[in-house]
């Protein structure tokens, strides 16, 4: 199993003028120690004018200084909004093309869409689109990082000339391409498409089977048709995380934050908002009264049949076991939510590397390549399915004329 450390670059009300600067800097450190840890994945979302919930508009640049401080750990658009109006698809492919050669081919490709009116709204994009856009100018990406020219596109939502989108990446054809999912039709989505699946639902072990196999049944049927180059056949599950060798300290540091997130993401999109003006975390907390203290009492009373990866290296072992169990391909942890602290962050990405990960890691070689081999003519037959951009020939590419006509010698030194 892989292990990934997740940002959406949560600051909740109130804040001082340098929260940000803070909560950016915490978070490179924090990836720079999973990266010496031995985690896969560090993942760094999009959203705009997300007050609290989400202060990550720019990831690229976030990801890039990651890129700079690390080595070894995967780099994931968790995920880059792909729609037009948010970034151009040309835009798009150059800079996770840069950020490709830049890190030395880390590059992982998430995608999405928004759900919210004020990142919806702000951009001027109908909802009732929104899927069919992004699926659109994704598509296009991949085309871009891959045909040398661009044949150019005339589509529904956006259209380009012929250009040569330079660069290309490090990893042929193009990183490995993912899609943001929240449940079960999303899921078949991502499935049908032939992209990884970043689950972004928090969900226990046997909602995870039942995802898992909807999504391997559709990878290995004439349903899956890649929307790249290429098939990545992946599960990532999203989960909470704060573990301590007392469970309830575990609970105390990291549940709430835990909540905070979700509730947060709720509000967002069900409640009315004032830009600038929100208190989502004093909200929550009138809202969330004392539940930290009823978590606890729970948890002590399941004894030995608690599992989470808010709790204990045992806990966080026995949730990952039904994870395992469930062909659950990758867990995300979420540390940094709420007003999580970076020190007790630090310390649980320590302590989960010194007595858990390793055990994880043991023989993922050998489950990579029966995997890879029992895949292999599904996603063969898929590829096939595929209805490729052509390649134009050398005759068939437009000459762009200049702007100004080269002027007239007149033969005079």
């Amino acid at each position: 199993m892989k292990f990934g450390v997740f940002y959406e670059h949560q600051l909740p009300r109130p804040w001082t003028d340098d929260d940000e600067l803070r909560i950016l800097h915490e978070a490179l450190d924090q990836v720079v120690l999973a990266d010496e840890l031995g985690y896969d994945f560090a993942w760094e979302v999009e959203h705009h004018f997300l007050d609290e919930y989400s202060h990550s508009s720019a990831p690229e640049v976030f990801l890039a200084a990651a890129a700079a401080r690390t080595r070894r750990i995967r780099l994931g658009h968790g995920v880059r909004h792909v729609i037009p109006n948010y970034n151009h698809p040309a835009r798009t492919a150059e800079a996770l093309a840069t950020l490709d050669l830049v890190s030395n081919g880390r590059v992982e490709f998430g995608i999405g869409e928004g759900a919210t009116r004020l990142e919806l709204g702000g951009f001027g994009i109908p909802a009732k689109h929104k899927r069919a856009m992004s699926l659109e100018s994704a598509e296009q990406i991949a085309n871009m990082m891959v045909l040398e020219p661009y044949p150019g596109f005339d589509g529904e939502f956006f259209s380009m000339p012929c250009r040569n989108v330079v660069p290309k990446p490090h990893q042929k054809p193009h990183p490995p391409m993912w899609i943001a999912c929240t449940n079960r039709d999303t899921i078949k989505v991502a499935a049908r498409n032939g992209l990884g699946a970043l689950a972004f639902s928090f969900v226990d072990p046997m909602e995870a089977r039942a995802w898992v196999d909807i999504y391997y049944d559709i990878i290995k049927s004439d349903e899956c048709v890649p929307l790249g180059h290429t098939v990545n056949a992946n599960i990532a599950l999203v989960s909470g995380f704060s573990l301590h060798e007392d469970r309830t300290e575990a609970i105390r540091r990291g549940h709430e934050g835990f909540d905070f997130f979700a509730y947060a993401m709720n509000a967002l999109v069900a409640d009315d908002t004032t830009p600038g003006r929100t208190d989502l975390w004093g909200e929550f907390q009138a809202a969330r009264g004392n539940r930290t203290e009823m978590l606890i009492r729970r948890a002590l009373a399941a004894g030995d049949a608690y599992a989470s990866a808010i709790g204990t290296p045992d806990d966080a072992r026995r949730f990952l076991d039904g994870m395992v169990e469930a062909g659950v391909d990758q867990v995300i942890f979420l540390q940094q939510a709420g007003r999580n602290r970076h020190d007790h962050i630090c310390e649980s990405l320590e302590l989960f590397a010194e007595e858990v990960l390793a055990d994880y890691h043991r023989g993922d070689g050998a489950r990579a390549e029966a995997k890879a081999a029992e895949l292999a003519p599904h996603i063969e037959a898929a590829l096939g399915r595929k209805q490729w951009m052509r390649p134009l020939r050398d005759a068939e590419i437009p000459v762009v004329e200049a702007s100004v006509k080269k002027a007239q010698s007149s033969g005079r030194i």
